[in-house]
């Protein structure tokens, strides 16, 4: 049903998300968004330290639907990013976060009323939690690949399962709004045409990720070769190569640090030092994941 859970602050979630370079402008976004989900007390405290009372826009906003949508191409960071965020929030306000990871076991073995079964005790795990703990100890639960568990209701092709596995989810999500608090689901799509109509409506925010684009990979290729000596054209060459090209799209940002800089330090290893050469080699080698939508 979970896969394991994960407690923050946890120091290797801190070091995942900072490695996440690029999307800073998606970071500060999403720390506001759920910060004020997760504890909706600070949004009534600052708008009484700010006007003095509180304001009907305030109280609108505390009634937001618990629900983000991460969308965008394989290996742009979506899974990582939705894991490890809640580290900084952990942090600054000095409480413990739960990370639950849902399972596609969640989706069962297709016996009939089994995945609305599973999905439903996910929920109930989570809301028992929340109830036990309130804000002081927030949950995020991760459902990544959600494409996979709440398909689109209108696809003709839909297994009556499914559909009651997509209305479980639903009736979670709204369960969670109405009777818990300190509850955040994030859902990480490749496919967001793909989504119940239902479940984009009941979004707080969607995130759109897409690959880096030029000044991205700059800060990304930097990073990542940090000490190494590259000029400044160096750099250029590197960002030109790994863009898109005559492909029509680049490297991803899981094919840069996972196998551009992998690759690398193994042609390098054990008796050359890295150069921009060397990389611009392996930037060959290692072309960038086509787009899901142009996968076989």
């Amino acid at each position: 049903m979970f896969d394991d859970d994960l407690d923050l602050p946890d120091p290797f979630a801190q070091q995942r998300y900072a490695r996440l370079v690029g999307l800073d402008h998606i970071k500060t976004r999403l720390a506001k968004e759920a910060e004020l989900i997760l504890q909706p007390d600070l949004l009534e405290e600052w708008s009484l330290r700010t006007h003095q009372t509180v304001l009907p826009a305030v109280a609108r906003l505390a009634h937001r639907p618990p629900l983000i949508i991460f969308a965008g191409d394989v290996g742009t960071g979506k899974t990582t990013l939705a894991e490890t965020f809640a580290d900084a929030i952990a942090r600054r306000h000095r409480i413990d976060v739960r990370v639950k990871r849902l399972s596609l076991r969640a989706r069962g073995t297709g016996a009939v009323g089994e995945m609305t079964r599973l999905i439903g005790t996910a929920f109930d795990v989570i809301l028992h939690d929340a109830r036990a703990a309130g804000s002081k100890r927030p949950t995020i639960l991760v459902i990544d690949q959600a494409d996979a568990l709440a398909q689109s209701r209108e696809a003709s092709q839909m297994h009556h399962e499914d559909r009651a596995g997509v209305n479980a989810l639903i009736r979670g999500i709204s369960q969670v709004a109405t009777e818990a608090s300190g509850v955040l689901v994030i859902m990480c799509t490749n496919r967001i045409g793909a989504l119940d109509p239902a479940i984009r409506r009941r979004a707080a925010a969607e995130f759109d990720f897409s690959r880096p684009d030029e000044n991205q990979r700059t800060a990304i290729l930097t990073d990542l070769f940090e000490g190494v000596p590259l000029s400044p054209s160096d750099v250029k060459h590197l960002v030109d190569l790994t863009g898109p090209g005559d492909r029509g799209y680049g490297h991803t940002y899981s094919d840069l640090v996972d196998r551009v800089l992998a690759a690398t330090c193994l042609a390098a290893y054990p008796t050359r030092p890295i150069t921009a050469e060397l990389i611009a080699e392996q930037i060959l080698i290692c072309p960038p994941t086509p787009p899901f939508t142009a996968q076989p």
